[in-house]
C-alpha cells in the first residue's frame, strides 16, 4: 500500500487527511525506520508494507467504532505505537495514555509525539499489571485497546481493570481469535467485561483477516485483579 492508496483509502471509510497529518504520517515512517537500526522496533521496516500493515492496520479499528469523540484512550503494550499513535493522528482530539513494559520504546514514542508535535498523549513505562493497580488509571478510561499483545484469556485481565464501567476494550486479533474467545469466557466475566461484539474485515492487498472484539465493562473489576507481574501469562484465568 503507497501513501496515495493509504489516503484514498482512509478516504473511503470517511477519514480525509489533510496536509499535516499526512506528513505526520511520513514522519512517523522516517523515525520508525531510523530508530529501528538502534534498537528492535518492528521486522516490517519497507515503506509498502509500513502503511498497510502498521499504519492502516491500526487505523482500522476505527471503521467500527466513533472515535470523533473526547475519548479517553489507552493502549497497552503499544510497541512502536501501534494502534494509538496513528488512530491519535486522525483523531487529533483524542486524549491518549500508552503503556509499555520497555523504557527503549517509551523514549521512541517520547521522541516521536514531540516531532510529530502531538498533544495530549502521556506514555508510562510500566508492566499493565502494575498500572491498573494504579488509582489514576484504574477504571479511568472510556477506551481501552490492544493490538496482538498476548491471548485474550491474559489480555482482558491487563486490559478491562483500566476500562471504566459503561466503557469498552478493544482487542485487535487475527483469525484464530474465535477460540481465543470462547477460552476467555470465564475471565471476562470474573473482570466484570461482556463480549458485545466481533467485527471483521481483510486487509487490502494482503487479504489477511483482522478483528476486532469489543468487551463491555459492565461492573467493577474486583480489587484482586490484575493479579502480581508475570502471574497472568503463566496461570491465566
Amino acid at each position: 500500500m503507497n501513501k496515495l492508496q493509504f489516503h484514498s483509502s482512509l478516504a473511503e471509510k470517511g477519514i480525509v487527511l489533510n496536509e499535516t497529518q499526512m506528513q505526520q504520517f511520513e514522519s512517523y515512517f522516517r523515525e520508525l525506520v531510523e530508530w529501528n537500526n538502534k534498537m528492535n522496533l518492528t521486522a516490517i521496516t519497507d515503506e509498502e508494507s509500513v502503511y498497510l500493515k502498521h499504519f492502516y492496520d491500526s487505523v482500522s479499528a476505527t471503521f467500527f467504532h466513533d472515535f470523533t469523540k473526547q475519548l479517553r484512550l489507552v493502549d497497552v503494550g503499544a510497541g512502536a505505537g501501534f494502534p494509538s499513535i496513528p488512530i491519535k493522528i486522525c483523531f487529533p482530539q483524542l486524549n491518549v495514555t500508552i503503556v509499555d513494559s520497555l523504557n527503549k520504546r517509551i523514549s521512541f514514542l517520547q521522541h516521536l509525539a514531540t516531532t510529530l508535535k502531538l498533544k495530549n498523549v502521556s506514555f508510562f513505562h510500566d508492566r499493565a499489571e502494575s498500572f491498573a493497580k494504579k488509582k489514576e488509571h484504574r477504571e479511568n478510561y472510556d477506551l481501552v485497546i490492544a493490538r496482538a499483545v498476548a491471548r485474550m484469556p491474559v489480555l482482558a485481565e491487563l486490559c478491562l481493570p483500566l476500562a471504566k464501567v459503561g466503557g469498552l476494550f478493544l482487542a485487535m486479533k487475527g483469525p484464530e481469535v474465535v477460540n481465543e474467545i470462547a477460552d476467555s469466557k470465564k475471565a471476562i466475566a470474573t473482570l466484570g467485561g461482556k463480549v458485545v461484539r466481533n467485527e471483521s474485515l481483510l486487509l487490502p492487498f494482503e487479504e489477511s483477516t483482522r478483528h476486532f472484539v469489543f468487551i463491555e465493562k459492565s461492573k467493577k473489576t474486583p480489587n484482586s485483579y490484575p493479579r502480581k507481574p508475570g502471574t497472568p501469562n503463566k496461570q491465566p484465568l
